[in-house]
C-alpha cells in the first residue's frame, strides 16, 4: 500500500515562523491537536504526527527516543523537547496533588496592570555603558562592571567584591547539575547550589522579592530556572528578554504549570513546525550520506552507461530494435538517482532496511549505551554537548568504505515505509518516462553505418 503518487515530503523547515504573535502561534497549535496530524507540513501521514510520536504510538525509527536523539544530534536543538516532556510531566504530577497543596499555588493570570508595570521596570532598568558583548566576555571576572551593592553592603565599609570562582569552584557548580534518574532527592548542598542560582536569575531580571519557598515542587522549579531559563544554563531556551522576564515574574507567585504557559507555546510551536517535519524529512532517509553520494554514484554511471550504449549502436549499422537495449542502463541509473536525490538507497528499500545512526552503531556496552540514551531524555539533566561520547571518536575512524556498509536494521514503522514506498514508485515512474523519451529520440535518429 501507497499514499498518493503526488505525495511529497515535508520541506525543510528553516524558520519557526518567530514573528508570530503568541495568539497566533497558539492558534496553530490548536488547530494542530484538533486536525491529529502536524497542520503545518504537507506530506506527513497522522500515523507519524507530533502528537502520536510523544504519546508513543510509533515504531522505531520514529518513537521519541528517536527524535531527542535527531534533536540532539543533528539540529542540536534538543532543549525544546526535554522542556516540554518535562512540563507534561510536571502537569500530570500537579493535577494529583490534594487540594490542600494545590491551592498554595493558585493559576497563573497576569493583569494588565502587572504587565504595564513589568515593561515600566523592565525599560527603567539601569544600563551599563559597555556593548553587551564586551560585558558578557568580561562577566565572572575581576573586570566585569560593578553592580549595585545591597542596603547590608552598602553598611559595611569593609565590603569587596566577590572574588573570581576559581577553576575548582568551577567544577563543583557544573557537578551540582548532575542528577540521579531525575527522580531522587539532592543533597543540602546540590539544594542550595539551585536555590543560588535561581535568586541570582531572579536578580538579573530586576526582580524585588524571592518566591514563596512552600508551594508544593518549589526546588524542582528553581532547578528548572537554573538549567533552562537563566543567563547561560546548560540547557537554555531560546528566550527573549521580555519573556523570560515575564515568567520569573509569574514563577515569583506560583508554581503551577500555568505559569510556564507563554513559553510553553513557543517552545511547543517551534516543536510543531520546525522540528518535527525536519525529523520526519530527515528519518525518511534510509542510508547514510556516504551511502546516498555512493547511490548518486551509481544513478549517473548506470545514466552514462546508458547514454553510451545507446549512442554506440546508434552508429553502428545494427538495426533501430537493439537501440532499446540502453534503456536498461537509463531505467536504472534514472530510477536510483531519483530515489538518491531524495536521501533514499534503493538497495537499502528492497529490504525495508536502514542503516543504524553513528550513535546506534557502537552499542556493544549495554550500560554505556543505556546511560547516553537516558542523559538525552532526563529533562534535569547536564548539558546536551555530545562531543566527549565514545561513538564520536569511533566513527570518525571508520573509513569511508565501511561508512558506505554500514550495519543496518529492519524499518518497524508501518507509515515509514509507506512514505518509502511510494517515492520508490515515483521515481521507477519517472525514470521509465524519461527513458522513454530518451530511448525514442534515439530510436528516431537514422543509423549511421559507421561499422
Amino acid at each position: 500500500m501507497v499514499y498518493s503518487l503526488l505525495y511529497r515530503r515535508p520541506s525543510h523547515v528553516s524558520s519557526s515562523r518567530a514573528s508570530l504573535s503568541g495568539e497566533e502561534k497558539q492558534k496553530s497549535i490548536t488547530d494542530s491537536v484538533g486536525s491529529g496530524s502536524s497542520g503545518m507540513s504537507h506530506g506527513i501521514p497522522d500515523a507519524l504526527s507530533f502528537d502520536r510520536i510523544i504519546a508513543g504510538g510509533v515504531c522505531p525509527p520514529c518513537t521519541v527516543r528517536d527524535f531527542m536523539n535527531y534533536l540532539k544530534y543533528i539540529e542540536h536543538a534538543a532543549e525544546n523537547l526535554q522542556f516540554f516532556l518535562w512540563h507534561k510531566d510536571y502537569t500530570k504530577r500537579f493535577n494529583e496533588l490534594p487540594d490542600s497543596e494545590k491551592k498554595l499555588a493558585p493559576e497563573w493570570t497576569m493583569t494588565k496592570a502587572e504587565s504595564e508595570a513589568l515593561a515600566a521596570q523592565m525599560t527603567s532598568r539601569p544600563k551599563s555603558n559597555l556593548n553587551p558583548a564586551v560585558q558578557e566576555v568580561f562577566k565572572g571576572t575581576d573586570f566585569a562592571p560593578p553592580t549595585k551593592p545591597s542596603d547590608n553592603e552598602k553598611a559595611n565599609p569593609f565590603y569587596t567584591p566577590p572574588r573570581t570562582p576559581s577553576e575548582e569552584t568551577r567544577r563543583e557548580d557544573d557537578a551540582s547539575f548532575v542528577t540521579s534518574e531525575g527522580r531522587t532527592s539532592a543533597s543540602q548542598t546540590t539544594k542550595t547550589t539551585y536555590a543560588k542560582k535561581a535568586g541570582d536569575a531572579f536578580d538579573d531580571a530586576g526582580l524585588k522579592w524571592q518566591p514563596f519557598t512552600i508551594q508544593p515542587f518549589r526546588e524542582e522549579v528553581s532547578r528548572i530556572i537554573t538549567i533552562y531559563i537563566s543567563d547561560g544554563a546548560p540547557r537554555q531556551l531560546n528566550l527573549s528578554a521580555k519573556e523570560r522576564t515575564a515568567l520569573l515574574h509569574a514563577l515569583e507567585n506560583t508554581t503551577h504549570p500555568t505559569a510556564f504557559k507563554n513559553i510553553l507555546t513557543t517552545v511547543e510551536f517551534s516543536l510543531r513546525s520546525q522540528n518535527h517535519p525536519n525529523f520526519i524529512r530527515w528519518t525518511i532517509c534510509n542510508g547514510n550520506r556516504p551511502r546516498v553520494i555512493f547511490a548518486r554514484g551509481l544513478g549517473v554511471g548506470g545514466i552514462v552507461g546508458g547514454l553510451i550504449a545507446a549512442i554506440i549502436i546508434t552508429l553502428s549499422s545494427a538495426g533501430r530494435a537493439y537501440r532499446v537495449l540502453s534503456a536498461i542502463g537509463f531505467m536504472i541509473g534514472i530510477a536510483t538517482l531519483i530515489a538518491a536525490w531524495k536521501g533514499m538507497c534503493v538497495v537499502l528499500h528492497g529490504m525495508h532496511h536502514r542503516h543504524l545512526r553513528p550513535w546506534e552503531l557502537f552499542g556493544d556496552d549495554v550500560d554505556e549505551e543505556l546511560e547516553l540514551k537516558n542523559a538525552s531524555l532526563d529533562s534535569l539533566a547536564t548539558k546536551n554537548s555530545y562531543e566527549d561520547e565514545p561513538w564520536v571518536a569511533r566513527y570518525d575512524k571508520r573509513n569511508v568504505i565501511r561508512k558506505v556498509f554500514d550495519r543496518e536494521v529492519w524499518i518497524e514503522e508501518p507509515a515509514l515505509r509507506q512514505i518509502q514506498d511510494t517515492i520508490f514508485i515515483q521515481a521507477i515512474i519517472g525514470a521509465f518516462v524519461i527513458t522513454a523519451v530518451s530511448v525514442g529520440i534515439f530510436c528516431a535518429v537514422p543509423k549511421g553505418n559507421f561499422f
